[in-house]
């Protein structure tokens, strides 16, 4: 691929010599690290320099090529060619099982709501051997630290905060809010004494707007092929609307991108616009302000951006390949200098658009180019002895297809929505739908990652029923009706249920609602605010977390929870984030400030300023203290699952149900029982707040088979010759259940 710092200087422009540094490295490094002097120093303190911050200004060029992402990939990836290390592990096929053995009960940080010790960063907190002590206790054996790198961008000489949560990363560098790369290191050095791993994020369909989107602006050398950015002719400006004066860009119309798109500058409309707000967003296109480049040209660029303006998209098949090294040596950082085992792919189904046919929106969901790239991101974490989990809301079709490729894990959109839409309802059939649909089309359980609550919203979109089957005849309570008519009903019942009357869970543009678990619970059992939340009602809030927890951590794959589970954590007062949500981003609400060992009683916000979340079930040492606590329930729960194994299972059957609040889900353990077969194992579910007396019934069941209670050994039944057998289930209980075949 070419090479940006030895290409040809471009006209008219002073570049920086290249210094000897820059030539020589260790043939086998002990550590990867990109040269200190990448990271700053001196040129750190030069953001008030009063010289021109355009591209006729080299000493500025000089500024941003330092700090550049492009620029630490290409050191990164010269330090690696050539070592053996590169050809010591398989990379070619995921390998899920593989990827559970080294971690598979998450704790999914978010950096700016830990509440920390005072003067005591995010990564120091997380790098307390006490806090590992007590995620020992419960069972959790991975970090997923969230993006802690530095993000936002840069105007002028100055730096500008994220606008999306460290998702716009502008930087190999660690966020100084957050901390220092020693202390990452050390935090998977602690990590690792108490056999657990570190995972980290990448992104590798944007960036920020840093100085890689700056250089790319101005036209310097390979920068521009960073992105999928077009540069408008002078002579169609006309058609491009003005940028104000206190901003960079500004977003297209639809007339705009449609007048675009007819001259042949754009591929124009895509399959949807995520985040879509009239007057804000309303295509996935906006328009740079005129720029001087470093060939005196002024210039304009229009570019893609499927989510916020300030997230530029990478584009992954330009012929500098410069994006590719971007995120290749991103990643590379992460694994080989922080030390890392696993990453993230954040946003990952939309690395390739393409023009679609006369009329129809361009192709950019589910394209080719984005499991090829996949593909190459994920064998490349392999090849480095690592692993990669993606967040991928399409459709159950492309999670199998990215998966045969690409990432070894991805994330369970298709059943997060469906078991709080059975817990709202008191009615598993949409759950049980997911569950087989999936089971249908290839996607086994132990390929995913499910969880409770993260940083995002409950995202209710159900792409696989909205999009590519919105015509396929369904079958939904008796009644035929549409995979789109479905989505939509869904929705429906999951708006009324956390919204309609609960006044602390807001809905989030086209895409979910913003909750955390205890306060969608509150909203299930009709709680309208968080003040008529009592200690009275605590119990019955925990036993349906519980059930949840049980529901993701005694099937097949990882299980992931964060501080806002493990605390209890309400949603804020939407006026104390008022300024956050001001644009439409409600997600703000449930992201709450937490102390997850109690280390600053008397703090109402965390470092980063984020107000205080409420907390049903206080921190995880007094939790630790009570039997009957959260934390220590939980424990029991991730207890039975680590015994059993069932994290590396198949799953077999989601048979149908006597009662309509009930799941049952059918798995074979890979341990033998007494006569050398798999052993059989059933998750039974009460989606309700009323005891239920119910039958399992499946064709999965060894016939006379004795059933045992899988926590405490307890001998509850036996299997008939109709394969099934009765069972009682608590309020908001789960069971699980072992069979036990007997001798002919």
């Amino acid at each position: 691929m070419p090479d940006e710092t030895h290409g040809p200087a471009d006209e008219g422009a002073e570049l920086p010599e290249i210094t000897y540094d820059e030539q020589r490295y260790e043939a086998r490094p002990r550590r990867l690290r990109p040269r200190q002097n990448l990271r700053g120093g001196s040129l750190r303190r030069s953001f008030s320099d009063p010289r021109a911050a355009d591209g006729r200004n080299p000493a500025y060029i000089e500024w941003l090529v330092r700090q550049s992402m492009l620029k630490d990939a290409d050191v990164l990836s010269r330090q690696l060619s050539g070592s053996p290390t590169m050809w010591r592990n398989p990379y070619a096929r995921p390998d899920a099982r593989r990827a559970i053995a080294s971690t598979d009960v998450w704790f999914t940080a978010y950096p700016i709501s830990l509440i920390t010790r005072e003067g005591e960063s995010f990564l120091t907190a997380l790098a307390d051997p006490a806090l590992w002590d007590v995620f020992q206790r419960i069972g959790i054996n991975g970090v997923h630290t969230g993006p802690v790198k530095r993000a936002g961008g840069i105007r002028g000489w100055q730096e500008t905060p994220s606008v999306d949560g460290h998702f716009d990363r502008i930087a190999t560098q660690i966020d100084p809010v957050f901390g220092d790369e020693e202390t990452f290191q050390r935090m998977t050095d602690v990590a690792e004494e108490h056999g657990g791993s570190i995972i980290d994020d990448i992104v590798p369909g944007h960036t920020g707007k840093g100085a890689d989107f700056r250089l790319a602006e101005m036209a310097f050398k390979d920068y521009p092929g960073i992105y999928h950015m077009v540069e408008i002719p002078p002579e169609e400006w006309h058609l491009l609307p003005e940028v104000p004066e206190h901003r960079d860009a500004a977003n297209l119309d639809p007339d705009t991108e449609r007048a675009l798109a007819e001259r042949g500058y754009i591929i124009g409309e895509l399959q949807r616009v995520i985040f879509y707000q009239p007057g804000v967003k309303e295509t996935n296109w906006s328009v740079t302000a005129p720029v001087v480049g470093v060939d005196g040209i002024t210039r304009r660029w229009v570019y893609l951006h499927y989510f916020k303006e300030g997230q530029p998209s990478v584009n992954w098949l330009d012929p500098t390949f410069a994006g590719m090294r971007l995120v290749i040596g991103d990643a590379l950082h992460s694994l080989g200098d922080l030390g890392t085992s696993a990453l993230r792919l954040d946003a990952n189904g939309f690395l390739g658009v393409e023009k679609s046919t006369e009329g129809a929106p361009g192709w950019s969901e589910g394209h080719p180019l984005s499991h090829a790239a996949n593909h190459i991101i994920a064998g490349m974490v392999r090849k480095v002895g690592g692993f990669t989990f993606q967040e991928l809301n399409l459709t159950i079709e492309d999670i199998r297809d990215t998966g045969a490729v690409g990432a070894d894990l991805s994330y369970d959109f298709v059943n997060r929505p469906a078991y709080h839409h059975a817990l709202a309802t008191g009615d598993t059939e949409f759950l049980r739908l997911t569950l087989r649909t999936s089971l249908e089309l290839g996607v086994q359980p132990v390929s995913l990652v499910h969880g409770l609550q993260n940083h995002d919203e409950l995202t209710y979109e159900l792409v696989h029923w909205a999009t590519l089957h919105k015509d396929d005849p369904v079958t939904f309570r008796g009644d035929e009706t549409t995979g789109g008519a479905l989505a939509e009903r869904i929705r429906g019942d999951l708006t009324e249920a956390l919204t309609g009357t609960a006044d602390y869970n807001r809905v989030f543009t086209q895409n979910g609602i913003a909750c955390t678990t205890a306060s969608l619970i509150a909203a299930t059992r009709g709680i309208a605010t968080l003040d008529a939340i009592t200690e009275d009602d605590v119990p019955a809030i925990r036993d349906a977390h519980l059930l949840l927890a049980a529901f993701n951590a005694w099937q097949p794959g990882v299980f992931a929870l964060s501080g806002w589970d493990l605390l209890g954590s309400l949603t804020v007062p939407a006026e104390q984030v008022a300024d956050l949500i001001a644009e439409g981003d409600t997600r703000w609400i449930e992201r709450g400030a937490h102390d997850l060992l109690g280390v600053a009683p008397q703090a109402r916000r965390s470092a980063s300023g984020m107000p205080l979340a409420r907390s049903l079930y206080g921190p995880l040492p007094e939790q630790l203290q009570d039997p009957d606590s959260f934390a220590s329930r939980l424990g029991e729960i991730l207890r039975v699952r680590r015994e059993s194994g069932v994290a590396s299972a198949n799953q077999l059957d989601v048979p149908d149900v006597a009662h309509p609040g009930m799941l049952v889900m059918v798995h074979e353990l890979e341990q033998l029982d007494e006569l050398g077969l798999p052993m059989v194992q059933i998750t039974a579910l009460n989606m309700t707040d009323a005891a239920l007396d119910g039958t399992v019934r499946s064709e999965a069941l060894p016939l006379r088979a004795i059933v045992v209670d899988g926590a405490d050994g307890t001998e509850i039944g036996a299997v008939d010759d109709l394969s099934s057998f009765p069972l009682h289930l608590e309020p908001y209980g789960a069971r699980f259940l072992l069979l036990q075949r007997q001798p002919h």
